[in-house]
């Protein structure tokens, strides 16, 4: 259970003058590793965290355990002045540092992760908004580009990118969703692992978010993208699968008062079940022979993690 956790993330992001320090701060208290960088933009700035939670047979140590990414995805936890209060747009952030408090409290009650974890989001409470169909986003300080490049790590085996997906109309039910896997360009069958934890997770049936194409293009190339939650796949070669929280209606990004602790919460538990499971080598977030002769048949679709013809 990580309602606890989730909570404390809750209270912890709910304030116009938090900041990454603060939230590192806090994390380290509690045993973990935190690195802070204020990342500066056109539009303001943000600061990025690194949150390291070291396995016992993980890299870190020295072992060969994989390393499971979480990237906390989002434009911002806030956008004051306009709004005042945690915006919907923040689950990201709030599902990250949750995970994080979460595997610390784990490790400190003896139970250490054979892989490392590996956990990055961005603070940041006076985000900008803006215009997008069916509802406003939220914005951030930073572009996109530059924020991967500082929330995605090298070390990352596969990615799990949480990013608050309420603003659509095509998939319409409470709670939160997994897309199928994306590995350098291409859109992957859904991984049978993750789909069994997050039966087990619910308790009831998976739910599943589409993506196309367009989804998984980097943003800045003009074309709709349902949101930011597959960004973190144009800038590696891991595979990344979206976990999305979702809504029965579309509900802005910017709006407060909209996220739900018990969805986060559910979130949360799924990600670090995922952990769990995936530095010892029980979970599996693709097919690596199937992978391997769609490539054989079709090539590189690396071109997708691309601005495209246009940027030549």
């Amino acid at each position: 259970m990580t309602l606890k956790q989730t909570i404390e993330a809750f209270e912890l992001l709910d304030s116009a003058h938090v900041t990454g320090q603060t939230v590192a701060d806090y994390l380290i208290d509690r045993g973990l590793s935190v690195m802070v960088s204020q990342v500066s933009g056109s539009k303001g700035s943000t600061d990025v965290l690194v949150i390291q939670v070291p396995g016992s047979a993980g890299k870190t140590a020295g072992g060969s355990a994989p390393t499971l990414g979480i990237i906390g995805k989002l434009g911002g936890i806030g956008a004051r002045p306009e709004v005042v209060g945690l915006v919907s747009d923040a689950d990201g952030a709030i599902t990250a540092v949750a995970c994080a408090l979460k595997l610390a409290d784990m490790q400190a009650n003896g139970d250490q992760l054979e892989g490392d974890v590996v956990i990055t989001t961005h603070i940041c409470p006076h985000a900008p908004i803006i215009p997008h169909e069916p509802v406003p986003f939220m914005d951030s300080p930073v572009d996109n580009a530059t924020l991967i490049q500082h929330l995605n790590r090298p070390e990352m085996d596969a990615i799990l990118s949480v990013d608050t997906t309420r603003g659509n109309l095509v998939l319409n039910q409470r709670g939160f969703a997994i897309t199928p896997t994306v590995k350098e360009g291409y859109i992957l069958k859904i991984s049978p692992d993750l789909v069994h934890i997050m039966m087990n997770v619910l308790g009831r049936p998976a739910a599943v978010l589409p993506i196309t194409t367009q989804d998984i293009t980097p943003y800045g190339n003009g074309i709709y993208h349902i949101n930011s939650i597959m960004q973190p796949a144009i800038s590696t070669d891991a595979p990344v699968v979206g976990v999305a929280l979702t809504a029965a209606v579309a509900v802005p990004g910017s709006a407060s008062g909209a996220s739900q602790p018990v969805d986060v919460e559910q979130a949360a538990r799924f990600c670090v079940e995922v952990s769990k499971g995936f530095g010892r080598g029980r979970c599996l977030f693709y097919d690596k022979d199937e992978f391997e002769r769609l490539q054989t048949l079709y090539g590189s679709m690396r071109h997708l993690q691309t601005q495209g013809a246009e940027s030549k």
